[in-house]
């Protein structure tokens, strides 16, 4: 049963809300897509929210691994492996605990406790990130990156167009895409180039997602395919004004 807990989330628990996008929300992988002159708004659930860190947690008896981040003391936003969601600040005597419908998260310091009609799980603070601001990555509203060979992807924020720096920086590239699918509900994302003779698709899922090296804690997966090599990696949403 503690096994089966954060799957039990999707259904227990609104999503995060999000953004409206700019294409049509289509869930069909299939699609023919669209082309935009503006860049898409993308899911709120890629993004921090306003918060300054996220956190990674290790939580048993499920061996599960959490991302969280603290938006003031309004709201936190968790990330599990299955999704993201939204839990509103509710009352308690001590530290700090959120809550939407039977699903909580209560933390003091290094510990938390989450609760769910399922069981209960005992996380622990394994560590955490200083979240990507435009200051950081001017310009950008979404950077993914990789290591083994080190790779980054950067979304400009004002048009249909990516920017990539592969296998150690010895491959550098831009491109402009178009939207396949947009489903903000699940927070899940494809980008795929607009020509034929320059294929690549970009592929963002909200959920949490680990730096393979330093373990630092990111709330979207992200997998890119360019030229026939498969690079997949951890990324965030960078919003405007941060």
């Amino acid at each position: 049963m503690p096994a089966a807990l954060f799957v039990l989330l999707s259904g227990c628990v609104a999503p995060a809300a999000s953004t409206a996008p700019t294409a049509p929300s289509n869930k069909a992988s299939g699609s023919a897509g669209t082309s935009f002159n503006a860049a898409p708004l993308l899911p709120s659930s890629f993004f921090a929210g306003g918060a300054e860190q996220f956190s990674a947690w290790q939580c048993q008896p499920a061996n599960q691994h959490l991302v969280t981040a603290t938006t003031g003391s309004d709201e936190l936003r968790l990330w599990s492996l299955h999704g993201a969601w939204q839990l509103p600040a509710a009352v308690v005597a001590s530290g700090a605990r959120y809550q939407a419908g039977d699903i909580s998260f209560w933390n003091r310091g290094e510990r938390a406790q989450v609760e769910t009609p399922r069981g209960q799980l005992q996380c622990r603070l394994t560590t955490q990130r200083d979240a990507f601001t435009r200051s950081d990555h001017p310009g950008v509203m979404f950077r993914g990156q990789g290591n083994e060979p080190g790779w980054w992807v950067e979304l400009a924020h004002d048009t249909p167009t990516l920017s990539l720096v592969l296998d150690y920086a010895t491959h550098e590239a831009t491109r402009a895409y178009r939207v396949s699918v947009m489903d903000n509900e699940n927070g899940r994302v494809v980008l795929e180039s607009t020509r034929p003779d320059q294929p690549f698709r970009l592929r963002l899922e909200a959920g949490a997602c680990f730096d393979g090296m330093s373990g630092k804690p990111f709330p979207a997966r992200v997998t890119l395919t360019f030229e026939g090599t498969q690079y997949s990696g951890c990324g965030q949403g960078i919003a405007p004004g941060s």
